[in-house]
């Protein structure tokens, strides 16, 4: 069972090109059932594994105070794991079919106001090679709504500065189309012609670098690097110290919707497969309707 989780893991690495943090996902996720499974003596091979199997599994994690986002990613990996086996012939049914997870509760996506917006975008120094590195990086997030992941595998080729676009890869390798806004031309526009060219000549090697982010030694940043610096940033413009990265993609889709974008546009621009995902951002836009309307509206609110 472990050379089929092996040659899984290493199916997802290739051939889905996904983040080596998903990769480690998926691996810690499928090597804790395989241990559930080997505490079972009636379990001898792949097809004695059934979806009352499963349930058992998820009803223990349960049991344990595991939350219920962890456990259905756990699930979502099992899934995965089992779709593989099935197209691959090494199993007729899929376990996890039927299987119903855990009901998540919908928290609405945290964005900034356009005041914490400014204030953002004018935290980097802009005199100084990283400054110029950062301020480009909150415009392009902020102005296209790409995940992180899409921004540090973004190379200098990617981008067409005249034309305001860019082009994105994202989960699965798909490939779109992103509109760069102005501002964040300007940022992009400065960082390449002055900040890369500095950190460019950090470099220890000789090797071309294409990838348009760079660190303090010339090389492609890293994704991990570019939640640190948001963390810093964001801690200089609001008192939620905690801030997910993808708090300026939920502000580029908000704001996109408050300002007269439609859900299709939107859809696009962010890459979601289903329009379904997007939908959450018209439950935000509605509170932020209502905050408003009881604001403005001089018989919205009962007097005390």
């Amino acid at each position: 069972m472990h050379e089929e989780v092996d040659r899984f893991i290493e199916y997802i690495r290739a051939a889905r090109n996904v983040s080596e943090h998903t990769v480690r996902a998926y691996s810690s996720d499928i090597a804790q059932f395989v241990e559930f499974l080997e505490t079972d003596e009636q379990i001898g091979t792949l097809s004695d594994i059934d979806s009352r199997i499963v349930r058992r599994y998820l009803a223990r994690l349960q049991r344990t105070g595991l939350g219920k986002a962890s456990i259905a990613r756990k699930q979502a990996s099992l899934r995965a794991f089992f779709k593989y086996l099935v197209r691959k012939g090494l199993i007729e049914l899929d376990p996890t079919l039927g299987v119903a997870g855990p009901k998540l509760d919908k928290r609405l996506p945290r964005f900034l106001r356009d005041e914490q917006v400014e204030s953002l975008m004018a935290a980097p120094d802009p005199a100084k090679p990283l400054g110029m590195r950062d301020s480009a990086i909150l415009e392009m997030l902020y102005a296209t709504g790409i995940r992180v992941s899409e921004l540090v595998g973004l190379e200098v080729g990617n981008l067409d500065l005249r034309s305001g676009e860019a082009r994105v890869f994202g989960k699965g390798s798909k490939e779109r189309i992103v509109i760069v806004g102005r501002a964040a031309l300007e940022a992009l526009g400065e960082y390449i012609n002055s900040g890369r060219q500095a950190l460019l000549a950090q470099r220890k090697t000789v090797v071309r670098e294409d990838a348009l982010f760079l660190n303090k030694d010339g090389y492609r940043l890293t994704a991990r690097s570019v939640r640190r610096l948001l963390d810093k940033y964001f801690a200089q413009v609001t008192e939620e110290m905690k801030i997910s990265p993808h708090v300026l993609r939920h502000t580029f889709a908000t704001h996109m919707l408050e300002h007269g974008a439609d859900l299709r546009s939107i859809q696009e621009l962010l890459g979601h497969s289903s329009i379904s995902t997007t939908q959450i951002y018209t439950h935000v836009s509605r509170e932020r309707l209502k905050q408003v309307y009881e604001s403005a509206h001089p018989r919205a609110l009962t007097e005390e």
